[in-house]
C-alpha cells in the first residue's frame, strides 16, 4: 500500500484501533506529504518511535518529562525517509525513555499486542512492532538498546532488524544508552524491512559514532538461495529458553537445512554473564544521559515525574558512578562486555550467522505482577547483540498456543545481507 490513498487508509485505521495504544501523535501534514512523496519508498507510511527527533512532532519517549516537548528538527534517518518519499504518519509509544521489556512502562498507558490479544507487545519499541502488526503502516523505526526492536519483533509476529552498530546514524535519537543505542526497521516482510535499511544506513559527517561504509542495496540483493550456508546453534540457549520455544525454534533450523543450510554447533559458554554485563552499562549510561532533563531548558524534572523503572535506572546508575564502586561494577562489566564481544565473534568465525530463539519466554499477561529482574530475563539472549555491536534479525517462526514466537538471527559486523537472506528463506511460503 502507498500513496495518498494508502496514507489516507492508515490514518483512518489507526483512529478505529486506538485501543491497540500504538501511537502517541499523528503528522497533521501526513496527506500533503503524501502527495509530494518521490523516490524508493514513495508513499510508504512509517511510524516512528517516540524517542526518534521530528520536526513539529512531540518527542516525548513516553514520559511526563517530555510530555510537551516538540523536536526542532528531523534525526538524520528521519532526514533520509523524507528524502525518499517515505511519510511519516506518527510517533508511536514505547516504554518510558526506552526503559522496559513488555511496553507497560509508558507514562501514557501500556500498548496492546495485536497478534496475542491480552499479552504484553514486548518492548521497548511497543508501539512500533503494534503498530506494524496491526496494519496499521506499511513500516516503523523503533531502536534497541539491548533487544527493543527484537523481542516486541518476536512477540508481536513481525520482522525487525539491529543493525551493526555504527551503520545507522543516531543524530536525533534520545539515549538510553549510546555505547549501544542503533535504530532499525520494523516491517511486515523482510524486503521492506531491507528497503527501509539501506534508507537510512550510511555514514553521517556530524558523527563520530557511524561507520565511514557505504551500504549495499540490501532490498535487491535479497536471495532465498541459502545452499551451503553454515548457520550456528548453540546448546546454552536452551539452558533459559522455554522447551515450547526452543522447539518451534528447532522446525525452523530443519527447514533451513531441508533448503540446503548447514547446521553445526557453536559454543556461548558466556551467554548468560551478559545480562547483568549489559545493565550495568546502561545503569550508568542512562544516568549521564538524564542529567539533561533538569526541568531547566525544557520539560520537567526527571526524577520528579518518571516511572518507578526510569527512577530505579537512575537511582542504581547514580551509585554505580560513585568513584569507590566504579571499579567494582562499571570497569568489571566493561571487561565482561569485551569477553563476550570476542567470544561472539569467535563463534561467528567458523559460521556465516548464529541462530536461535529471541526471547527466552512467551510474552506475560498486561498488568500481571512482576519482579524486575523477571522482567529483565527477556532479554539475555538479545543483549550479547548489543555488547558485541554486531547485527541481528527476527522473523516470526511459529506459535506457541496462539502466540508468536521470533527466530534471532545474529552476523558479523556489516552482515545484514546475510541475516537478511536467512529470514527472506524461512518467509517463503511461511514460516
Amino acid at each position: 500500500m502507498g500513496g495518498v490513498e494508502g496514507v489516507a487508509s492508515y490514518l483512518e485505521s489507526i483512529e478505529e484501533g486506538k485501543e491497540v495504544n500504538a501511537f502517541l501523535d499523528l503528522n497533521p501534514r501526513a496527506l500533503e506529504e503524501a502527495r509530494l512523496a518521490e523516490g524508493k519508498l514513495a508513499g510508504l507510511a512509517i511510524a516512528v518511535k517516540s524517542n526518534i527527533s521530528v520536526k513539529g512532532l512531540r518527542a516525548a519517549c513516553a514520559s511526563f518529562t517530555l510530555e510537551n516537548y516538540v523536536a526542532g528538527y528531523d534525526a538524520t534517518v528521519v532526514e533520509r525517509i523524507r528524502k525518499e518519499g517515505g511519510v511519516v504518519v506518527g510517533m508511536t509509544n514505547m516504554d518510558e525513555f526506552a526503559c522496559g521489556s513488555s511496553g507497560e512502562t509508558s507514562a501514557f498507558g501500556p500498548t496492546q499486542n495485536p497478534a496475542a490479544p491480552g499479552r504484553i507487545p514486548g518492548g521497548s519499541s511497543s508501539g512500533s512492532a503494534a503498530a506494524v502488526a496491526a496494519s496499521l503502516c506499511d513500516a516503523a523505526l523503533g531502536s534497541d538498546t539491548g533487544g527493543s526492536i527484537r523481542n516486541p519483533a518476536s512477540h508481536c509476529g513481525i520482522v525487525g532488524i539491529k543493525p551493526t552498530y555504527g551503520l545507522v546514524p543516531r543524530y536525533g535519537l534520545i539515549d538510553l544508552a549510546m555505547s549501544l543505542d542503533q535504530i532499525g526497521p520494523m516491517a511486515r516482510d523482510v524486503h521492506t524491512a531491507a528497503l527501509l535499511l539501506e534508507v537510512i544506513a550510511g555514514p553521517n559527517p556530524k558523527e563520530c559514532t557511524t561507520l565511514k561504509v557505504e551500504p549495499p542495496e540490501y532490498s535487491r540483493l535479497l536471495s532465498r538461495k541459502i545452499d551451503g550456508c553454515r548457520i550456528g546453534y548453540a546448546r546454552e540457549f536452551e539452558e533459559f529458553t522455554d522447551p515450547r520455544i526452543t522447539s518451534v525454534i528447532k522446525k525452523s533450523l530443519d527447514r533451513l537445512e531441508r533448503m540446503g543450510a548447514e547446521v553445526v554447533p557453536v559454543t556461548l559458554p558466556n551467554l548468560g554473564k551478559g545480562l547483568s554485563t549489559y545493565y550495568l552499562t546502561v545503569f550508568v549510561e542512562f544516568f549521564s544521559a538524564t542529567r539533561k532533563f533538569d526541568g531547566r531548558r525544557y520539560g520537567r524534572k526527571i526524577e520528579e515525574v518518571c516511572g518507578r523503572e526510569v527512577l530505579r535506572r537512575i537511582l542504581l546508575g547514580r551509585y554505580i558512578s560513585q568513584k569507590e564502586y566504579s571499579g567494582k561494577y562499571y570497569k568489571k562489566a566493561l571487561q565482561f562486555r569485551s569477553l563476550i564481544k570476542r567470544e561472539l565473534l569467535g563463534a561467528l568465525e567458523g559460521v556465516d550467522v548464529i541462530a536461535g530463539p529471541t526471547v527466552p519466554k512467551l510474552p506475560h499477561r498486561l498488568g500481571e505482577s512482576m519482579d524486575p529482574m523477571a522482567m529483565y530475563g527477556y532479554d539475555v539472549l538479545t543483549v550479547p547483540t548489543n555488547l558485541a555491536g554486531i547485527p541481528a534479525g527476527v522473523i516470526k517462526a511459529g506459535e506457541v498456543d496462539g502466540i508468536p514466537v521470533g527466530l534471532q538471527v545474529q552476523g558479523e559486523p556489516l552482515g545484514e545481507q546475510k541475516i537478511l537472506n536467512v529470514l527472506y528463506a524461512l518467509e517463503d511460503g511461511g514460516c
